[in-house]
Formats: structure tokens, sequence, C-alpha cells
């Protein structure tokens, strides 16, 4: 059985690691390099960097903190924000990350994830989608819509069939974003997760949520999930990684015990 991952999310904006709850009010928190060593040294097994305000100013990624941060760690490193075209993803897998994550662009233009799929393989493209409950209708039969830009446009998409494309066209995972989750601590929106892993075959990455070693436990079980992003959970020292793995082996899931 693959390990579960654990994967630290660093939101990045101005140069800061930056959290809020869902996807407002957000507070300035550190420094992304120092940060994104502090979690690799401590046991997590991947670091995501999402530079969060690079799409919704037009603006590219800032290519030279996704290049420091890839000169302090040693496990695979995932970037997105800003990544609008081919060149982007280009760069920032120059830059040293392993895997793109491509979001508001891929739903503006979902030929990107075809084109980055070809070029560099699908294990290096993350379709990463901001999802949020809506009434069920029957342009959003699951009840469950698309957004982009931060969460701030309303895009008309049913998650599942968007989740679909998104493996068809060839990514290799799923980032599964829940906009109402974001920030609140109170666990996973564990039915989105679940009715996404049990629709694509690739693994799905729950974010948005996680406020305890529990949380991940019941996304990990009930939702399927393969992997969780962690945030505020370890950002604001509530747990630390080798807290939340211990929890997770204790309790007989398969996951990764060796620390830098």
């Amino acid at each position: 059985m693959l390990t579960k991952r654990i994967i630290p999310c660093l939101d990045v904006r101005a140069g800061k690691v930056t959290k809020g709850i869902a996807f407002k009010d957000n507070v300035d928190i550190g420094d992304p390099v120092a940060m994104a060593k502090k979690y690799y040294e401590e046991g997590a097994d991947e670091i995501v960097f999402y530079d969060i305000t690079a799409s919704s100013d037009e603006r590219d990624i800032m290519i030279d903190v996704v290049s420091r941060t890839a000169e302090e760690i040693y496990i695979p490193y995932s970037v997105g924000g800003g990544i609008r075209n081919f060149d982007d993803m280009r760069s920032a897998l120059l830059a040293g990350a392993e895997k793109v994550s491509v979001n508001s662009a891929a739903v503006l233009n979902p030929d990107i994830i075809a084109e980055g799929a070809k070029a560099f393989g699908s294990q290096c493209i993350v379709l990463s989608m901001d999802v949020k409950k809506v009434d069920v209708s029957d342009e959003i039969p699951s009840g469950y819509e698309i957004f982009i830009n931060g969460g701030r446009k309303a895009m008309g998409i049913d998650a599942i069939d968007w989740c679909r494309c998104g493996e068809r066209l060839g990514a290799g995972e799923l980032v599964v974003n829940s906009i109402d989750a974001d920030g609140a601590k109170t666990g996973y929106e564990i039915n989105l997760t679940r009715m996404i892993a049990e629709t694509v075959g690739i693994p799905v990455i729950a974010s948005g949520g996680g406020g305890a070693p529990q949380h991940l436990y019941e996304v990990f079980t009930d939702g399927k999930a393969d992997a969780a992003i962690v945030a505020s959970m370890i950002h604001f020292g509530t747990y630390t990684i080798p807290e939340i793995k211990y929890y997770l082996h204790d309790r007989g899931l398969p996951i990764r015990m060796n620390y830098h």
C-alpha cells in the first residue's frame, strides 16, 4: 500500500507566507524559504508553494523564491500560482520545482494541462481545483462548483466534470481545495474529497480544513485521499509534522516515518 503523504502548504503573498480563512482575511506568518526548510527537516513528504495573488494580479510567479526554496529541500516540491502557459511551467521546473500546479489558467485554457503533460510527463502536472458547495442544479449536479482567481469568480463548472476532464487531459494528481473549509480547522470536506477520489484513477490531495491529526485520519479513510495538505495547524505551532505522523502511524495508516 502506498504511504499517505503529509504536505505543508506555503501560501505566499508579497514574499511572505500568509494564511486566511475561506480565502480571506490573510495574515502574514513568516519567510517561505525558512519555513520550507523547517518542515523538510521535520519529515514533510512534499512541500507545496502557492503564489496566491499572482493570477489575480496578472503577474508572473516569484521565481526567485521558488529557486531559493528548492536549494534548501530535498523532497518533491510543487509550485503554483501565476502558471499561465507552457513557458511559465518550464520556468518553474527549471527553478527547481518537481511539479507545477495549474488552477485558474487551466480552467480558462484546459489545453495547458495536455501541453505540460506531453512535454514534461503527467507526474509533473498537478491540477488544483478551488471548489465551493452550492445548490444542486442542472449546471452543477454534484452541488460543488469550480471557482478561479483565488476563489473570487464562479465558473459554472461542476467539480466532478472538471476532475474527469483534468485526468483525461493528462494531469497526474488533483488537489481538491475546499473554499468553505479553508482555514476553519474543523476538518476537511470529506464528501467532496471522496466523490472525486471515487471518480478518478489518479492521486487525490485533500486541502482546506485540517486542524487536528484526527482530521487527516478521517480524510485518508472516509475521504479516500492519497495525501493531505496542512497549513494552519502547523504554521501556528498547534501540531508538528512528527506529532501528526505518529498519530496516523499508531492508527495503522501507512506513513513514512524517517526524518531529515
